[in-house]
């Protein structure tokens, strides 16, 4: 990247192009870990760290995270640079968003698109954003001030509980170490201390939120092979009624759509993915001989 380097891990064969999949907000690759060795094993599968998490680099000082808008340069970015002329997304939160977005910025190029626990990125009034504005802008200037050395550390057990709590039972203690993986790093000077190595920007990414019209007119381009997972006790929205809405102009634009909803948290892949690993490698093998990827109805 013209900053620096996206890092990734790369499952299964490297002769063959991967799918990509794509993670939550400050979340990193290894959200996948427990998920990719219950998909068959011919699947490639190319998981990515987003600027600013994991392994990649932080944008540089004075760049603000537009979250889905940088998410969706950020593929395309990747596209070209491997120069795949179609690509199939799997996209959790965060990067169910961006899936969304680049499917509907670049319809012909998308043959699958799978989000987790999401529909759209994040919907906001037009009344919220103006509210919301100054205060995204001074948080972002006051975490900007912030360098590694004023970071908080702690040691290994206080950080998974720090990272616990700060995930509000979204994840278990099993699914905090994996994250943990390619979500700290040691601190030089301070043996056995540990800071989290995602950027602490991210924290103010509130700005560039779209608006139902906005998100609708995407959804309605989106034209390729669609699949959508949701938590039953996954996110929860102020308005839980427009994830119906875009499923429902998603399921008239796009070639195939399948929907189901399964017992588990926002983090379910990371969490329970033997619940939706089936559901998963059908669509993605497009073995279509029961009923797990069959199109359900959507209950609103």
């Amino acid at each position: 990247m013209p900053w620096g380097y996206i890092c990734g891990k790369w499952w299964g064969p490297q002769n063959k192009q991967p799918i990509l999949f794509l993670h939550g907000w400050q979340d990193n690759a290894g959200s996948f870990d427990r998920l990719i060795p219950l998909l068959p094993t011919d699947l490639s599968i190319l998981c990515i760290d987003f600027p600013g998490h994991g392994f990649s680099s932080h944008l540089p000082k004075g760049d603000f995270y537009y979250l889905f808008w940088n998410g969706l340069i950020i593929v395309r970015r990747i596209v070209k640079y491997f120069g795949w002329e179609k690509v199939s997304i799997v996209g959790h939160s965060l990067g169910g968003a961006v899936g969304f977005l680049y499917a509907a910025s670049f319809p012909e190029e998308v043959e699958k698109l799978v989000s987790l626990d999401i529909a759209c990125p994040r919907v906001t009034s037009p009344k919220v954003l103006a509210a919301q504005c100054g205060d995204s802008i001074n948080r972002y200037l006051k975490y900007e001030t912030l360098t590694d050395e004023s970071l908080p550390s702690y040691m290994y057990d206080e950080m998974v509980n720090v990272a616990l709590d700060g995930y509000k039972g979204s994840v278990s203690r099993e699914g905090i170490e994996v994250l943990l993986k390619r979500g700290m790093k040691p601190v030089e000077g301070k043996e056995g201390y540990y800071y989290f190595s995602r950027d602490v920007r991210l924290k103010a990414a509130g700005l560039a939120m779209p608006s139902l019209d906005i998100v609708l007119e995407f959804a309605g381009r989106i034209t390729c092979d669609y699949l959508n997972i949701k938590a039953k006790e996954g996110l929860k929205f102020d308005n839980p009624e427009i994830y119906y809405e875009v499923l429902d102009h998603i399921k008239k634009s796009s070639r195939s759509f399948s929907f189901h909803e399964v017992p588990g948290t926002h983090h379910i892949h990371l969490n329970n993915p033997e619940k939706i690993a089936g559901i998963l490698a059908d669509f993605l093998t497009g073995n279509c001989t029961n009923n797990s990827c069959h199109p359900d109805n959507i209950v609103h």
